[in-house]
């Protein structure tokens, strides 16, 4: 059996023991007899952008105040040169406020709307592309070898998922190490988590790499090169919108990464193949998520 994952190296990492994320829920099997398992927790979170209601997001509840930053980031309410000046949140009232030193209005934006894939549905407010025209990604290489052991250390680190199921995960890389861990309901939550923290941390892009465990659809593409990260890998498959606004971009796109395999689909020149892959190990079956049969 493979071992968990140490994760003190982890800035951030799931914390699957916490009780406001999970809770037990008794049943019957096929069989008739009794069953208890764990469930995920969902609450719903309302984010404010001063004194304006953006949106009301379906979230397991954790960092409420990334995910606020990471979404109006995200969706262009945040500009880069934005001081932000609070970030409050109610826990009573589920709410998040975000001030900024900018007088904001998005009135027109709220009214147009574009709805994403994907498990617990996105929404993208206004052009869906609005930016990317503008996008200027790293020429960061990207060693195999890095992927290889990011994928198994991400798969051994105990979390969410493996506690109850119905969730995904991403995680902010740099390199070999991955850094910070955040799990949610719906992919674009986990990866708007990741953007709240860069924007609080003030962390660069450039040299990181995203790893999720759900699709590639188009929404994480664009995410993920509006944040200006050069590399995109999934434990998953791909739709073709995807693919192609990451050729536009030129975003590195790695998909169906399990064991010894992954396919890439865009952005190759940045992959240096440093290690032979029948040298991989082979995946733990324990550690295999509903991805890997994609």
């Amino acid at each position: 059996m493979a071992r968990a994952e140490d994760v003190s190296d982890y800035i951030i990492a799931p914390v699957p023991a916490d009780p406001r994320l999970t809770r037990v829920v008794e049943g019957v099997d096929q069989t008739g007899a009794a069953s208890r398992i764990s469930v995920v927790e969902e609450r719903p979170l309302t984010i404010f952008l001063n004194g304006q209601e953006i949106v009301t997001a379906m979230t397991i509840g954790d960092y409420p105040e990334y995910l606020a930053l990471g979404f109006l980031r995200n969706q262009g309410m945040l500009r880069e040169d934005d001081e932000v000046t609070g970030v409050d949140h109610d826990d009573e009232l589920e709410t998040v406020v975000v001030r900024t030193a900018r007088q904001t209005s998005y009135e027109d934006k709220l009214k147009k709307k574009t709805r994403t894939s994907g498990c617990a549905v996105g929404t993208v407010f206004g052009d869906m592309m609005e930016g990317l025209e503008e996008v200027r990604l790293p020429a960061t290489p990207l060693r195999t070898s890095w992927l290889y052991e990011l994928a198994g250390r991400i798969n051994r680190t105990p979390s969410l998922y493996l506690e109850a199921g119905a969730i995904h995960g991403t995680v902010l890389c740099r390199e070999n190490r991955p850094l910070v861990y955040m799990e949610d309901v719906g992919r674009h939550n986990a990866v708007d988590k990741i953007a709240g923290w860069m924007l609080s941390e003030k962390e660069a892009p450039g040299d990181k790499i995203l790893y999720t465990t759900g699709r590639l659809t188009s929404e994480m593409v664009i995410k993920t090169a509006l944040m200006g990260i050069p590399a995109l890998a999934s434990r998953s498959g791909f739709t073709g919108w995807g693919v192609e606004i990451a050729r536009e971009v030129g975003l590195t796109l790695i998909g169906r990464m399990r064991g010894q395999r992954f396919v890439c689909l865009s952005g190759e020149e940045r992959l240096l193949r440093d290690v032979d892959p029948d040298t991989v190990p082979v995946e733990d079956s324990k550690h295999r998520r509903k991805g890997a049969r994609a």
